[in-house]
C-alpha cells in the first residue's frame, strides 16, 4: 500500500515539473570590442532558441469579410521559464561571438514578458462609434459611442497596469461597415499612428458598436394591446448589445488584437427612467447590467492582450552619449533600468509602410527619472550608431 501511495505520488510530481535539459544557440556582434555586452546579448538570444525549442506555440488567425479575407495574422509564443543556465560553450570569429547555452526547462503559468511586466504602458482608448444610431432611440443611449469608452477607461486605470489616456470623441475609422479595412495602397489600417504619436501612447484601443437593437420592435408599440402584452411579460422586451474591440501597436499601426463581444438580456426599463447609456436607469436594468459584465470582459481582454507585450517608448533627444526617452516615473522606470535601442528605419520605395525597427545592439541605462520623461548614457556617441529622436528603446 506505502508503494503504491508512493508511486502515485511520484507520478503527480513528475506530471507536474514537467522539465527537461536543452541546448540553445545564440549570436551577437561585437562593437569596440565590448566582448562583455556581446556576451550578454548572444546570450539572452541562446535562451529565447531553448524556450522556443521547448515549447513554441504558433496560432494563425484570419478575419473574413463578405468571404474575404481581409486579415491574416500569425503568432508564435512560447510559456516557459529557464533554470540552472550554464554556458557550455563560446566561439568568436571577427566581430561575431557565438554562445551555447544549456538550461533546464519548465512550464510557466504567465506570460515570459519579463522586465516589462512591471512598467505602465501607455494606452490611448478612443471612440466606439455606432454603427446604427436609430436603434438609440429607445431609452435614449445614443452617448453610447462616448461613454462606454469612457467607463473602459477607468476599468484600466483600476487595474494599475497601464497609464490610460481618453480620446473618446477620435474616430479612427470612417466606413464603419468595413470597419477595420486595411488600405493596400499605404498599408496602414487607419490613422493609428498619427492619433499614437500626437497622443505620445504606445497602444491605441478602439472599437465599433454593431448593434443595440431591441429582439422585437413591435413589442415597443404605444397601443394599449402593446404596453398591455408588456405588462404581462408576454412581448419579447430582449435587446441586444454587439461591439467589436480592437487593439493597436501605435508604433506601426499593425492590429494586436481584435474580438467581437455580444450579450442579450431584457430591457425593463421604463419610460423616462434611462435617460443615457451611463445614467443611474439604464445600470439598473437587466440589459445595462449584461452590458456592464461585458465591458469587465472587454477589460480583461485588453489586459491579457497586452501584458505580454514589451515596454516600447520613444527616444526624446540624443546629445552625445546621453538618450532622454519619453517616458519617466509614472511608466515605472527607476534608474538602473536597462533598454535596448532600435533605429526605426523606413524606406524611400515604401514612404507610407510600417518604419522598420533595426537592433543598434546597444543598451541604454537609465540615471535620471522625472514623472514624464528620463535619460541615461550610452557606450558611445549616438551619432556613431546613428540613434537620434523618434527611435525606440525597449524593456522585453
Amino acid at each position: 500500500m506505502k508503494l503504491a501511495i508512493l508511486f502515485i505520488t511520484a507520478m503527480m510530481l513528475a506530471t507536474g515539473a514537467r522539465a527537461v535539459v536543452l541546448e540553445g544557440i545564440g549570436h551577437a556582434t561585437i562593437h569596440n570590442d565590448d566582448v562583455e555586452s556581446a556576451r550578454q546579448e548572444a546570450r539572452k538570444a541562446a535562451l529565447r532558441d531553448v524556450s522556443l525549442q521547448y515549447e513554441a506555440r504558433i496560432s494563425s488567425r484570419d478575419t473574413m469579410e463578405n468571404g474575404v479575407v481581409t486579415e491574416s495574422r500569425l503568432q508564435v509564443d512560447s510559456s516557459s521559464r529557464a533554470r540552472s543556465v550554464k554556458v557550455v560553450d563560446e566561439y568568436r570569429r571577427g566581430n561575431t561571438l557565438r554562445v551555447t547555452v544549456r538550461a533546464d526547462m519548465s512550464e510557466s503559468g504567465s506570460c515570459s514578458a519579463g522586465d516589462a511586466s512591471g512598467l505602465r504602458k501607455r494606452v490611448a482608448v478612443t471612440g466606439f462609434p455606432m454603427v446604427y444610431p436609430d436603434q438609440a432611440r429607445i431609452g435614449r443611449i445614443d452617448d453610447a459611442g462616448e461613454i462606454l469608452p469612457q467607463l473602459l477607461q477607468a476599468d484600466l486605470r483600476d487595474t494599475g497596469n497601464f497609464q490610460v489616456f481618453g480620446a473618446t470623441t477620435q474616430r479612427l475609422f470612417s466606413d464603419l461597415l468595413n470597419a477595420p479595412t486595411q488600405q493596400k495602397f499605404n498599408n496602414r489600417l487607419t490613422n493609428v499612428i498619427q492619433v499614437a504619436r500626437e497622443m505620445g501612447v504606445q497602444f491605441v484601443v478602439a472599437g465599433v458598436i454593431r448593434d443595440v437593437g431591441v429582439s422585437d420592435p413591435d413589442a415597443w408599440g404605444s397601443s394599449i394591446i402593446d404596453r398591455m402584452q408588456r405588462g404581462v411579460g408576454a412581448a419579447n422586451q430582449n435587446r441586444r448589445f454587439v461591439a467589436d474591440l480592437m487593439i493597436y501597436d501605435g508604433f506601426s499601426g499593425a492590429p494586436i488584437y481584435q474580438e467581437r463581444f455580444s450579450t442579450e438580456a431584457r430591457w425593463d426599463a421604463g419610460p423616462g427612467s434611462s435617460d443615457g447609456f451611463g445614467s443611474a436607469g439604464f445600470q439598473e436594468t437587466r440589459y445595462g447590467q449584461a452590458v456592464g459584465g461585458l465591458r469587465k470582459d472587454m477589460t480583461s481582454a485588453v489586459n491579457n492582450a497586452l501584458a505580454c507585450q514589451p515596454f516600447i517608448t520613444r527616444v526624446a533627444r540624443v546629445d552625445g552619449n546621453k538618450v532622454t526617452l519619453d517616458s519617466g516615473a509614472t511608466a515605472g522606470l527607476r534608474p538602473g533600468d536597462e533598454l535596448k535601442l532600435y533605429r526605426s528605419a523606413s524606406f524611400f520605395d515604401a514612404p507610407g509602410a510600417t518604419p522598420e525597427l533595426q537592433d543598434s545592439g546597444t543598451t541604454m541605462t537609465v540615471n535620471n527619472v522625472h514623472p514624464d520623461f528620463s535619460n541615461g548614457r550610452i557606450s558611445m556617441s549616438g551619432g556613431q550608431i546613428n540613434i537620434q529622436r523618434d527611435d525606440v528603446a525597449i524593456v522585453w
